[in-house]
């Protein structure tokens, strides 16, 4: 494919991921998938141009309205502008890209040749742009950011602007980390170990995952440093009866299975069938056999009524805005609105009220988002707490010192990991433990005393 036609396929698959509801990965694979004749370097000059929109998304929108004199903020003049700005075009190069030559763009008109011309020789980002712009967001959600991070908010949303690295997470039912070293060195690919996770190995450079033994035969996954820790911090351990209850395609079950060893009982649940189907092949990939797949129509379901006490450990992955995924994801940003916050937040509350049913007496309940916002997640966990007295949070300090064994990056009762900070994606932890029976029993024998009459 010639420059422009990549540029062209480009501002196709923008169009079609600004209109549409498809995550923009999956709607670039399935064009990939659909023209097979674009090369590998094909792929990645048109994903590059894609990407480097998404990520700068509204800084690219300032420029057009500052420069573009009234053009339209479309498909077509983002990637005009971030040929310029973010891949460092010449005003040659995108007129001889976008010439009108069959499978390329149009030629520019006047007012897009100025706006090009006038873009070159400046930045991306500039101070006296307003926040939301220069960290890349939508500007209703600054002031829920604001509250997550405060002065380090600009820091965090650069961080979450950049191109995440692929973790890989090696299963303990096939080996251990260095096997898994020594088998991606022998495939000529470099891995380091992640700094937190003892599962984690880390590659920097694109790599063909699919065609590698070691991929294959099941000793690695791809899962990022941040959800293999929440997966540690649940310290499924063998023989235990533990329950994946938001499970979707089962990334975080094939890490729990391994904990245990494959004994005891892992049940993975979700409302959607399909997902749970396909986390077959992962699951036979990974030699995880103690996985009992058990789709439900709600997390109100009557399976968890039949299902009361049962459980040591109950992980609940919950449904969230995904702000911490947003290096991997950058559409999402432009996908996500005001209400999403507070309708999430009600059904975070619901479900969590659902799957403590679930937990044993002296058994714990594992909240987990990858989201960045406290509304989602420390506000979460207060509600559930005040609501639920027979719950008590359990430090992560000391879960982390059991669990993981190397020095824990929280200092509070729950973990929040950040992308500046950590080099994962954002993601949150808080582990609940429910008393045990008697416990519980004195506990409420002494809060009824104390409520009756002297």
């Amino acid at each position: 494919m010639t420059p422009g036609a990549q540029v062209a396929a480009a501002i196709q698959l923008l169009d079609e991921i600004e209109r549409g509801r498809a995550p923009a990965d999956d709607i670039v694979a399935n064009y990939f998938r659909r023209h097979r004749f674009a090369g590998s370097s094909d792929r990645g000059a048109i994903s590059a141009h894609i990407y480097a929109v998404l990520r700068h998304r509204a800084a690219l929108d300032w420029w057009i309205a500052k420069a573009g004199q009234g053009l339209a903020v479309d498909a077509r003049h983002r990637t005009l502008a971030a040929l310029v700005l973010a891949e460092g075009w010449t005003p040659k190069q995108v007129e001889e890209a976008c010439d009108g030559d069959r499978f390329r763009p149009p030629p520019l008109g006047s007012e897009e040749r100025e706006m090009v011309a006038a873009l070159v020789g400046q930045f991306l980002e500039r101070p006296t742009m307003p926040a939301a712009v220069r960290g890349n967001f939508p500007d209703w959600l600054h002031p829920y950011l604001e509250r997550a991070f405060g002065g380090a908010l600009h820091e965090e949303m650069a961080a979450l602007n950049t191109e995440a690295s692929l973790d890989l997470r090696v299963n303990r039912l096939k080996g251990d980390r260095e096997a898994a070293r020594v088998a991606l060195r022998h495939e000529d690919i470099k891995a380091a170990p992640t700094p937190w996770s003892p599962l984690g190995l880390r590659v920097r450079e694109r790599i063909p995952l699919a065609t590698l033994d070691a991929f294959r035969e099941g000793l690695l996954e791809v899962q990022d440093e941040g959800s293999q820790l929440a997966a540690l911090l649940a310290d499924a351990r063998p023989g235990m009866r533990v329950v994946d209850f938001c499970a979707g395609a089962g990334g975080k079950t094939l890490a729990l299975a391994a904990q245990m060893e494959n004994r005891g009982h892992l049940v993975a649940c979700d409302i959607s069938a399909s997902r749970l189907e396909r986390a077959t092949q992962r699951l036979r990939r990974a030699g995880a056999s103690i996985v009992q797949r058990v789709p439900i129509s709600s997390h109100r379901d009557k399976w968890v009524k039949r299902h009361v006490g049962s459980f040591d450990r109950v992980f609940v992955d919950a449904p969230c805005t995904g702000i911490g995924t947003w290096r991997r994801n950058p559409d999402a940003k432009w996908r996500i609105k005001p209400e999403d916050v507070t309708e999430l937040a009600a059904l975070q509350a619901d479900i969590l009220d659902s799957a403590q049913r679930l937990v044993k007496p002296g058994g714990r309940l594992i909240y987990a988002t990858c989201s960045v916002l406290r509304e989602e997640n420390e506000a979460q966990v207060e509600r559930f707490l005040a609501d639920h007295p027979d719950f008590k949070l359990v430090p992560i300090a000391s879960v982390w010192a059991e669990t993981v064994g190397t020095a824990c990056p929280a200092d509070g009762g729950m973990l929040r990991l950040s992308t500046a900070r950590h080099h994962t994606d954002g993601f949150f932890v808080a582990i609940l433990e429910r008393a045990r029976k008697e416990k519980a029993e004195n506990t409420d024998k002494a809060e009824k005393t104390a409520k009756e009459p002297s």
